[in-house]
């Protein structure tokens, strides 16, 4: 039977870390925040919003709300997205996407500032992550993969890593940061000829295909290490993933379940960019004071 990588010591040790930088920032008169802007009440959204509020708090950070009803206008929508992204005592911006289907969706993400925007969906953010160059913010689930990974001490380098899913949101950034920590990463989808064949080869796979226990028993081999970011809730209110887990818990080595896997470690993630975000103001604002003391000085 496989190694079973639970969620939740990884995100347990990664907000004590966290906390600890919090403390930091408090001591120094800065308050981290993050602004939640959500359309709707939509039961994914609302269960989303619960989580990172509480993971959020416990462990200092401030959480405030915008909540529009489902027929708010794009614009008014944009309008308060740029609004909130000059508020100097907000550092993070997580929009609960999808958007309805009336609003641009590009329109509301090119008015969030790329640097408080701690959910990776601007242009700004991803174009760092594909760099490779340390800007902006990965989207949380694809880097939550990775914390992982590195929590249980499961190599990257030189692994090969199958990535089953090609969107912004996970597949093809999960794949760049993989391939930052310098795996060979195969990138399947939908249209991928004998995707089974190219999962079962994978040490590390990635099931992020969007489709309920898409991934069966052809896809997997022992030894393998299996991360499902798929979350599906049936009639029943059961919760089941991207991976046929009764089977693949038979076959591969190490495998994340669903629920208390990816998903336990997304939140965490979360906090850690907002902490982030507030750590980079705090830097830029002690750089100015130093610059403007220089410039004083000179006169």
């Amino acid at each position: 039977m496989a190694e079973i990588l639970y969620g939740k010591p990884v995100a347990d040790a990664l907000a004590d870390e966290t906390s600890l930088r919090v403390d930091t920032l408090r001591a120094a008169g800065v308050d981290p925040c993050l602004l939640i802007v959500r359309v709707g009440d939509d039961p994914g959204d609302l269960s989303y919003e619960r989580s990172a509020t509480r993971r959020c708090e416990s462990i200092g950070i401030a959480v405030r709300t915008l909540c529009f009803e489902p027929d708010v206008s794009g614009d008014e929508l944009v309008c308060a997205v740029r609004e909130a992204g000059s508020d100097a005592s907000v550092h993070g911006i997580l929009i609960l996407r999808p958007l309805p289907a009336h609003i641009d969706d590009r329109a509301v993400r090119e008015a969030l500032p790329a640097e408080k925007d701690i959910d990776g969906i601007t242009d700004g953010s991803l174009s760092g992550v594909y760099a490779g160059n340390g800007t902006g913010y990965a989207p949380c689930t694809a880097e939550a993969c990775v914390r992982i990974l590195e929590h249980y001490g499961i190599p990257i380098e030189g692994a090969h890593a199958v990535v089953a899913g090609r969107s912004l949101v996970i597949g093809r950034p999960a794949a760049m940061l993989l391939l930052h920590r310098h795996a060979t990463v195969t990138i399947c989808h939908s249209r991928t000829a004998d995707l089974a064949g190219h999962c079962s080869q994978a040490d590390i796979l990635i099931a992020a295909s969007g489709s309920r226990e898409a991934l069966t028993a052809s896809c997997y081999r022992a030894g393998q290490v299996v991360l499902d970011v798929g979350i599906h809730v049936d009639p029943e209110g059961r919760v089941f993933g991207d991976v046929d887990y009764g089977t693949a818990e038979r076959l591969v080595g190490a495998i994340t379940p669903v629920p208390g896997g990816v998903g336990a470690v997304t939140t965490a993630v979360l906090a850690d960019h907002v902490v982030r975000a507030a750590e980079f103001t705090s830097q830029a604002d002690r750089n100015c004071r130093s610059l403007e003391s220089g410039r004083e000085k000179s006169l």
